[in-house]
C-alpha cells in the first residue's frame, strides 16, 4: 500500500500523488508499487526492499541524492492466541524535497503522525521529522517494555500462588525471547543514532540538536529498562526452576516415607508366609493369631511413621 501526505497550514492532508515536501508511506508494498516509487523518485529498488526483510540490520547508507536510515521498530504479533513482542525493520529514505518510509506492516510509530497526535510536525522540516519518528520509536519501545513488565508481574503472582503451569512457563520464555530481540534492536539503533549525529548531510538546527539528544537519551533509557527486565525474568526462571526442584524433592521425600511405613506390614507378612513348620511361628496355634499379627504390624507401622514425622519426613 502506498499513501501520500503533505503538511499544509500545519495540518497533515492526504494527497493522490507525490509532490514537493511530501511524505510517502509504503506499508507492505507490492513489487509493482516498489518499482513505481523507485522510478518516480530515482531510488534503488534494493533500498526500498531493505525494510521488507525482517532480518535486515540497522544502518545508514548515503547515496548521491538520498540517504537511507534503517532502524528496528517494536510491534506485537498475534500467534496461537497470544501476543508476542517482536521487532521489524523500518527504513526512512530522505531526498531533497520528500521523505519515504517503508515498513512491513502498519505501526503505531507512524500512525501517530497520520492521526495528528504529534505536535509541531511538518513534512517540510525533514530533519526534525526524522528525529520525531526516531523519538516516537524509542517511546514505543519503552511502552512495550512496560507491558512486558506487567505481564511478568502476573507471572510472578502465579509463581507465588503456586498456580504456574506449562502455559505460563511458555509465556515467560516468550517474554524473555522478546527482551532479547528488544535489546539487540536497541543496541543497533543506538549505533545508527550516533552515526546520524555525525552525518554532514543531516541538517541540524538548535531545536533539532536538543531533540536528537532527547532521542539518544530515550533510546538509552529503553536499553536500561530492557536490561533490568531481562535480569528480572532470568531471576524468575531460576526461581521457578528452584520451586519445581524443591516440590519434586518434597514429593520424593513423602513417597520414600510412605514406602518405608508400608514395608513394615509387608515384611511381617512375608515372614509368616514362609513355608516353615507352624509350630515355630508365634501365635500359629491361636484362633486370634491372624488379628494379633495385623495389630502388631499396624503398631510397628505407627511407630515408624512417628519416628519419620519427628525427622520431618512428612
Amino acid at each position: 500500500m502506498v499513501k501520500y501526505f503533505r503538511t499544509v497550514d500545519n495540518i497533515l492532508i492526504k494527497e493522490s500523488s507525490a509532490c514537493a515536501n511530501s511524505w510517502i508511506v509504503l506499508t507492505n508494498p507490492t513489487a509493482g508499487e516498489i518499482l513505481d516509487v523507485a522510478q518516480e523518485n530515482e531510488i534503488e529498488v534494493s533500498d526500498l526492499k531493505a525494510a521488507l526483510d525482517d532480518e535486515e540490520r540497522s544502518r545508514i547508507e548515503v547515496e548521491d541524492d538520498y540517504t537511507m536510515i534503517l532502524v528496528d521498530i517494536p510491534t506485537i504479533e498475534r500467534r496461537d492466541e497470544q501476543d508476542w513482542f517482536i521487532t521489524i525493520p523500518m527504513s526512512i529514505i530522505v531526498k531533497e524535497d520528500r521523505i519515504i518510509t517503508v515498513t512491513l506492516q502498519d505501526t503505531p510509530v507512524l500512525q501517530s503522525f497520520i492521526d495528528g497526535r504529534v505536535k509541531h510536525f511538518n513534512t517540510r522540516q525533514r530533519s526534525r521529522f526524522i528525529l520525531q519518528i526516531l523519538y516516537r520509536n524509542a517511546s514505543w519501545f519503552i511502552h512495550y517494555l512496560r507491558m512486558i513488565d506487567k505481564e511478568s508481574d502476573a507471572m510472578e503472582d502465579a509463581l507465588n500462588d503456586g498456580t504456574m503451569r506449562n502455559k505460563e512457563l511458555i509465556e515467560l520464555m516468550g517474554l524473555e525471547k522478546s527482551l532479547v530481540y528488544f535489546k539487540t534492536s536497541l543496541r543497533s539503533n543506538e549505533v545508527v543514532l550516533e552515526k546520524l549525529s555525525r552525518l554532514p548531510r543531516f541538517e541540524k538546527y538548535p531545536d533539532d540538536e536538543d531533540l536528537l539528544e532527547d532521542v539518544i537519551i530515550e533510546n538509552k533509557q529503553a536499553m536500561e529498562m530492557a536490561n533490568i527486565y531481562s535480569g528480572i525474568l532470568e531471576g524468575m526462571m531460576n526461581a521457578f526452576s528452584s520451586v519445581v526442584s524443591n516440590n519434586l524433592n518434597q514429593v520424593m521425600k513423602i513417597l520414600a516415607a510412605v514406602t518405608i511405613v508400608i514395608s513394615v506390614p509387608t515384611m511381617v507378612s512375608s515372614f509368616y508366609g514362609m513355608n516353615v513348620n507352624a509350630a515355630g511361628m508365634p501365635f500359629a496355634d491361636y484362633p486370634e493369631g491372624f488379628a494379633i499379627i495385623i495389630v502388631f504390624s499396624l503398631i510397628l507401622s505407627l511407630i515408624v511413621a512417628f519416628i519419620l514425622k519427628k525427622k520431618d519426613m512428612f
